[in-house]
């Protein structure tokens, strides 16, 4: 894959641009790269009110009134990386755990108890002790309980991708952390993760396997975020292009409090973050844009609208988490510890209908009769 370019020649790029590119950009109907490079450059600080306001009018447009609820499932903080920046890191002392199916079921129940019908599978990556047969059992036990089962595990062949779409996997979320191979290196001193072309080929495969959605994000605080924005648009665009089929979702994760300690090596503001949201939107008007427990309420509030159309709830980081609460071991500090009962009530007072489900059950029970058919 020709991709991602130098992030010195991006970040060139984005110190060059003027205010009336900027403006130019604004008042596209559509956004070329040019573009994107336009509004997420320095010189697009000051714009933006105007980029809320067509940011929130194209989400309204192509998404209507309606956000997405979804809550983190973790199975297992067990992990053979030693990711500088994250609490599963192998480094860390930590108290690990792989809940069994069981546990992983009673986990699921009590999601679903409290009204989530779509949530995401989170593990570290330790692919002998949590691996495909792990999932695909899980999935198969999940997925005539759920309107939605997504995964965000360690990245895996076209092969298995296809197994687990089987076994009722309906989407796939895998984060490059940053596009900076330099700094993406220092990060991964050891571990399956270093390898950055594997890690940047998994949305494809996933895609190719016939994942009915696609995740990609970056970590922001890694590297600069202006060049990381445009990284990921093109990414997007990339993978676009060749999968037309498959619907794909941008996430914009934060660095959080984690065990170890790191501290961003490129902070990121709330105002940063905004205009990075704001930009993808403008830049892609079909994309799903998430926005998790990370963020703390008050921000993810003020986003309500304005491009987002999918937050999280109620998340837990620690394995076994919900059913006890006490449990320590937790990937990184959550920011908005509301209910989904509680961000549901808020996101109706601001007009909004919170959508707890993917696909209906008749469309959900088409694909299975044709898969069993092939």
């Amino acid at each position: 894959m020709d991709f991602p370019p130098l992030f010195n020649d991006l970040q060139a790029r984005l110190a060059a641009v003027t205010v009336r590119e900027v403006e130019r950009s604004l008042a596209a109907e559509r956004l070329d790269v040019a573009g994107l490079i336009a509004l997420l450059s320095p010189a697009a600080d000051d714009m933006l009110p105007p980029m809320a306001k067509r940011s929130a009018a194209i989400t309204r447009q192509r998404f209507g009134s309606t956000m997405q609820l979804y809550a983190p499932l973790y199975l297992s903080n067990l992990c053979q990386n030693r990711c500088l920046y994250c609490g599963f890191s192998a480094d860390n002392r930590i108290e690990r755990r792989i809940l069994t199916i069981e546990e992983a079921e009673a986990e699921a129940a009590i999601l679903h108890d409290r009204g989530f019908s779509h949530i995401l599978l989170v593990a570290g990556e330790a692919p002998g002790r949590l691996g495909v047969d792990y999932l695909e059992e899980l999935a198969l036990r999940l997925r005539d309980k759920f309107a939605a089962v997504s995964m965000e595990v360690q990245p895996l062949s076209t092969l298995e991708y296809a197994r687990l779409f089987r076994a009722g996997i309906t989407a796939v979320a895998v984060y490059q952390e940053t596009y900076d191979r330099e700094i993406y290196a220092s990060l991964h001193p050891a571990g399956p993760k270093r390898d950055f072309d594997f890690r940047l080929g998994t949305p494809a495969r996933a895609a190719a396997a016939g994942m009915r959605e696609v995740g990609i994000g970056a970590l922001l605080g890694l590297a600069d975020w202006r060049a990381e924005g445009v990284a990921l648009a093109l990414h997007l665009a990339w993978l676009r292009q060749r999968f037309w089929q498959t619907s794909f979702t941008v996430s914009f994760p934060r660095l959080r409090p984690a065990e170890g300690g790191f501290a961003p090596l490129a902070p990121v503001t709330e105002r940063d973050l905004a205009q990075l949201l704001f930009a993808m939107r403008l830049f892609d008007h079909d994309v799903g844009l998430l926005l998790s427990t990370r963020e703390e309420a008050r921000f993810r509030d003020g986003m309500l609208g304005f491009g987002p159309t999918r937050y999280s709830a109620g998340s837990c980081t620690a394995p076994g988490g919900y059913g006890n609460p006490a449990l320590s071991g937790e990937q990184f500090a959550v920011g908005d510890h509301r209910s989904l009962a509680e961000v549901s009530a808020m996101i109706r007072q601001h007009g909004f209908d919170p959508v707890r489900k993917d696909w209906d059950s008749s469309f959900q029970q088409a694909v299975a009769q044709g898969s069993q058919a092939a």
